[in-house]
């Protein structure tokens, strides 16, 4: 991805849409959305939308790694990237997951739990170097989270 800034590569697409999911204690919290803005310099910008409003993100990308961490007004959240190519439905799968802390005004502020945030485009849409994706079955929360970002688009007629 070249970005207005120079030539960075980063290993997924952006602006991007995924489909978040977080759990605590194995129970589902909350579903929503995660929009990925920019990513420049290894700066994130962006907004979750678990509730039908934004909340914007701020946070790093670390390409060596594929490892992720942002901050919102109620949650820090990390995670690494995983890439995992279809070849029979010719997708590619974009799977951030990994951990995060609830800090205040959140009510359940000092709880941590799991989360993973997926999203999908045709497998000739991106490139990315072979060595980045791996052959391996998704995660269950891969295509929960994708179903639920699909569902949501077609809800509204239009990406979210």
């Amino acid at each position: 991805m070249v970005t207005s800034q120079g030539t960075a590569s980063v290993s997924f697409p952006f602006p991007s849409v995924w489909g978040i999911h977080s759990s605590i204690a194995g129970r589902t919290i909350i579903w929503g959305t995660l929009s990925i803005h920019s990513i420049i310099d290894n700066r994130v910008v962006g907004t979750v939308n678990f509730r039908g409003r934004p909340i914007p993100i701020n946070g790093f990308w670390n390409e060596n790694t594929k490892q992720i961490a942002f901050d919102s007004p109620y949650a820090t959240f990390s995670g690494n990237l995983t890439i995992i190519d279809d070849q029979q439905s010719r997708i590619r799968h974009f799977i951030l997951q990994g951990r995060f802390l609830m800090k205040p005004p959140s009510l359940q502020a000092g709880e941590s739990g799991s989360w993973i945030a997926t999203t999908d485009i045709a497998l000739n849409q991106f490139p990315v170097s072979p060595n980045t994706y791996t052959g391996q079955l998704p995660p269950v929360g891969a295509f929960l989270t994708s179903n639920f970002l699909h569902q949501h688009q077609n809800f509204w007629g239009r990406t979210i």
